[in-house]
């Protein structure tokens, strides 16, 4: 092979390396969980990898675990499972969720709640969202909704540590 030949092969390589780096940089992030809010789901230390780019073709769902900037201090991360979205309505009683009057399932759930909320109506452009560890867990019930704009992404893996790995969605 001629010394053009493989510069060009290199510089190729190198072109193509950069470019899948680019897309993975953009397209995933990863997030270091703090706190006891999404116990037994989600304890500290565990990592996860967060799918930036989902929510540019689609909404999330109720069930999604999601990671957002904190309304109230926007240089704080989140993570939160979605409760409502846009026009549902949430009432909590202890024990139990309701959206749009229906039991909501959560088989993810350990801590159930020992609090009261609403009813109230999710906005256009807002979500409720909820800790897995409802006792422990500050979140929409407290401090309201969550701005669509503040979402960064959805959950895909929980992958570290290793023993504890978790997927959430694809």
């Amino acid at each position: 092979m001629s010394l053009p030949k493989l510069l060009r092969e290199i510089a190729e390589t190198l072109a193509l390396a950069l470019v899948i780096f680019l897309i993975v940089h953009i397209g995933v992030q990863n997030f270091r969980v703090q706190g006891t809010s999404m116990i037994p789901t989600l304890h500290t230390g565990n990592l996860v990898l967060v799918n930036k780019i989902d929510y540019d073709f689609e909404n999330p769902q109720p069930g999604d675990v999601i990671v957002f900037k904190f309304p109230l201090d926007p240089s704080q991360d989140f993570i939160k499972r979605v409760i409502g979205v846009p026009g549902d309505v949430i009432r909590i009683t202890p024990g139990h969720v309701y959206r749009d009057g229906r039991l909501v399932h959560e088989p993810y759930i350990k801590n159930e709640t020992n609090y009261s909320f609403g009813p109230k109506k999710v906005p256009k452009n807002d979500y409720f969202v909820l800790g897995d560890n409802r006792p422990s867990s500050y979140d929409s019930h407290l401090w309201g909704m969550l701005p669509r704009k503040n979402i960064i992404g959805k959950a895909l893996i929980s992958y570290w540590p290793l023993n504890s790995i978790t997927f959430f969605s694809f």
